[in-house]
């Protein structure tokens, strides 16, 4: 069995007899000596002790006072963020249970990089087992925001973290044919490189086709149901569709801010124009295999998920809204 996303620290985390994560002193100890969170040379007595004693007892209460006697006041935010993340974390038996507790709280107060992480580590976890290279990639959206890549002929996704850090153009090294000349260069995933994704897929470094009508699609739509399945206890079936027009929105969820604003001025019967809709990048269709697991006006009617770029044709997915968004009668969880 390939393994995959290492660095998430997945093998850190003991799982309890549903499969969901439980957090352990090995991956808070990981946490704790990442590069950022250790204090800079330049850093006050009492921000070392603290670090200090936080790798050799991750759950050590600190108190505020402590915070406050950090000299840096940059030191102590971050402080502040740190542990309050890792409070959360050990009150709640699993970090699936973490995670819902936070999107349903509709609260935003932990920051987008603590979220990121931990949808990566539980999303790891949900894909235990996937043998398919193009359905691991495909939900790489989950966590990490894409960039749409200038290619004419099919709609590629890179990574923005990486295409981001070496040019603002970058282009794909299937087009040097055309003698392209650029500093970045991506492999598109496709069925004769697909192997290779086992050994980078902790580097993030190969484009994903989102072409309608390809494997991208259906592949980030088996993604969503996975997700769906492994943090509300749902089983889902989801289709991508072609058009928009193919969609009859009685229910709707947007799965980044700029489709929530598209969906939004569909339902109010706005047309869009040429340029809003060409922000759409793919519709899907959910029906729930057990229709009487939905809300009783959504008996027997599809769910319509809308996946959008912004103006600056970036993409920055909101998983939650996969698990707050949805016409669902309970909202348990299944780990």
């Amino acid at each position: 069995m390939n393994d995959f996303w290492i660095a998430c620290g997945h093998h850190l985390l003991d799982r309890d007899e549903s499969g969901g994560l439980c957090i352990t002193d090995e991956f808070l100890k990981a946490y704790f000596a990442r590069p950022e969170l250790i204090p800079p040379d330049e850093a006050c007595p009492v921000e070392r002790r603290l670090h200090r004693a936080l790798l050799a007892s991750p759950r050590r209460p600190v108190s505020a006072e402590e915070i406050e006697a950090i000299v840096d006041a940059d030191a102590r935010e971050n402080w502040r963020l740190v542990l309050a993340f890792r409070d959360l974390l050990v009150r709640h038996p699993t970090l699936e249970q973490a995670y819902l507790a936070t999107v349903r709280s509709g609260t935003n107060d932990l920051p987008p990089l603590f979220v990121n992480q931990l949808v990566h580590v539980i999303l790891r976890n949900a894909l235990d087992g996937s043998d398919d290279p193009f359905v691991l990639r495909a939900a790489e959206l989950f966590f990490r925001p894409q960039r749409i890549l200038p290619q004419e002929q099919a709609l590629l996704l890179g990574d923005e973290e990486v295409v981001g850090g070496q040019t603002p153009t970058p282009v794909l090294s299937l087009m040097s044919m055309l003698g392209v000349v650029t500093d970045a260069e991506l492999d598109v995933l496709r069925e004769d490189n697909a192997d290779d994704y086992w050994r980078r897929s902790d580097h993030f470094d190969m484009a994903f086709d989102l072409t309608a009508g390809g494997r991208g699609p259906a592949a980030l739509a088996q993604a969503m149901a996975r997700w769906i399945s492994h943090l509300l206890g749902i089983d889902v079936s989801i289709e991508p569709l072609h058009e928009l027009r193919d969609a009859r929105l009685t229910w709707y969820v947007g799965l980044d801010a700029d489709a929530t604003r598209l969906g939004d001025r569909l339902w109010h019967g706005e047309q869009l124009d040429d340029r809003s809709a060409g922000r759409v990048l793919s519709l899907f269709r959910l029906t729930f295999a057990d229709t009487s697991a939905a809300a009783d006006e959504m008996r027997g009617e599809p769910v319509y998920l809308i996946l959008s770029m912004n103006a600056d044709r970036k993409l920055r997915m909101k998983p939650q809204n996969l698990l707050t968004g949805l016409p669902v009668k309970h909202l348990e969880m299944a780990t």
